[in-house]
């Protein structure tokens, strides 16, 4: 660890649940890298991964974005191509598109597409699945409604899923946001881990919070804060 690592960890009491307000405050005190960090949010859940039933996954748009520009790809054809790229999308194709990433370009962060083209887009499952990159039906990126998805994503709508641990990460924000912004963000996301519970999870759901910052230190969040989202 370097010395600015060691100094920020001795001002976090690694025994006490902050509030979320406190939690955040302290988060921008301790930043001191040179560059403006995630803020990234992490919830560890009761349920076991392992079972299809308690696969715990979705999306959120964040009230105040994520800070951090997003470049979107989106597969279609015809009219639902114009109006993609009218929305603001990266890149617009269908065959074209397939083709290029399946020589290696990735050079995007979100990819969306519409019904008709996913038989298209199923080649690419072994390239975009691994890299969280495949459109999903169920975050809202397999839709003809292509322009709302597009302006969503642009404006700070993120995918999460649960790990193997049985974790969730989600970037709620950058240091530099106001404290309210992260807390608005911060709630906003906790409300959409909590209506993705799945029916089977048994038990207590939210197990644990914590913050961090890209180079900072975890900071526990009291969870019966929550309760009440």
């Amino acid at each position: 660890m370097g010395k600015k690592m060691l100094e920020a960890l001795k001002e976090v009491d690694a025994e006490r649940e902050y509030s979320l307000r406190e939690a955040v405050a302290l988060l921008k005190k301790l930043a001191y890298a040179r560059f403006d960090e995630t803020v990234e949010l992490a919830v560890r859940l009761g349920v076991d991964p392992r079972k299809s039933d308690q696969m715990v996954r979705g999306a959120v748009s964040l009230p105040h974005g994520t800070g951090k520009k997003v470049r979107v790809l989106v597969f279609a054809k015809g009219e639902k191509e114009k109006e993609a790229q009218e929305a603001g999308a990266d890149y617009v194709g269908a065959e074209d598109l397939v083709e290029k990433i399946q020589k290696g370009w990735l050079e995007f962060d979100k990819a969306v597409a519409t019904p008709d083209v996913m038989s298209l887009v199923g080649r690419l499952g072994r390239i975009l699945g691994p890299r969280g990159l495949m459109p999903n039906p169920k975050t809202g990126t397999v839709t003809f409604d292509v322009a709302r998805a597009v302006r969503e994503i642009k404006a700070g709508k993120v995918e999460f899923k649960v790990d193997k641990g049985g974790n969730v990460h989600i970037p709620v924000g950058k240091v530099s946001f106001p404290e309210e912004a992260l807390v608005e963000n911060i709630q906003e996301a906790l409300k959409a881990v909590l209506r993705a519970k799945p029916a089977a999870a048994k038990g207590k759901y939210i197990r644990r919070v914590s913050l961090s910052s890209t180079m900072g230190p975890g900071i526990k969040v009291d969870v019966s804060e929550f309760a009440k989202l």
